[in-house]
């Protein structure tokens, strides 16, 4: 099972600090755990870096994802279709005519049973999108992208008080 399949990922996560890799390592458990049959898709890109779950290969069919930004200590937790999934709650971010996500601060804030239940109809959703079954692979880990260049991660410096 690929959940397991964490060489390339490893690698690609060595940049960021452990706190990231921490929390960014438990939501890609979070979501093993809860579709086992799905595949994992890493994009290496020079913004971030990108792990979508999908029931194919293909980015078109993501039904979520963890997103590490090299400019700052956000890590997302998104929906690929995300504007067409419901959120009675209204935590989802994003105003475009996809993507939704939340930020996800600290593991301990994560709002696990809301975000199962979005998973779930989005996972549905992108079953729905998948109109040729044979498309669909079971538990693997697929590097779609590795990106040459990486934008320097820029710390700012602490701010101080004015006296």
């Amino acid at each position: 099972m690929s959940k397991e399949q964490t060489k390339d990922l490893f690698k690609f996560l060595e940049p960021f600090s452990k706190e990231i890799i921490e929390r960014a390592l438990w939501l890609r458990e979070f979501i093993w755990d809860l579709y086992p049959q799905t595949n994992e898709l890493i994009y290496d890109n020079y913004n971030a870096l990108a792990v979508g779950w999908s029931p194919t290969d293909r980015v078109g069919h993501t039904f979520c994802s963890i997103a590490v930004g090299r400019t700052s200590n956000n890590v997302h937790f998104g929906f690929y279709w995300g504007s067409e999934i419901a959120d009675p709650d209204k935590m989802l971010l994003g105003e475009g005519n996809q993507y939704r996500y939340i930020l996800v601060p600290d593991k301990n804030k994560f709002p696990k049973s809301y975000i199962k239940k979005l998973v779930k109809e989005a996972y549905a959703n992108s079953l729905a999108k998948v109109k040729d079954q044979k498309q669909i692979r079971n538990g693997q880990t697929i590097v779609k992208s590795v990106s040459v260049k990486k934008r320097e991660k820029k710390i700012k410096p602490p701010k101080t008080k004015k006296k």
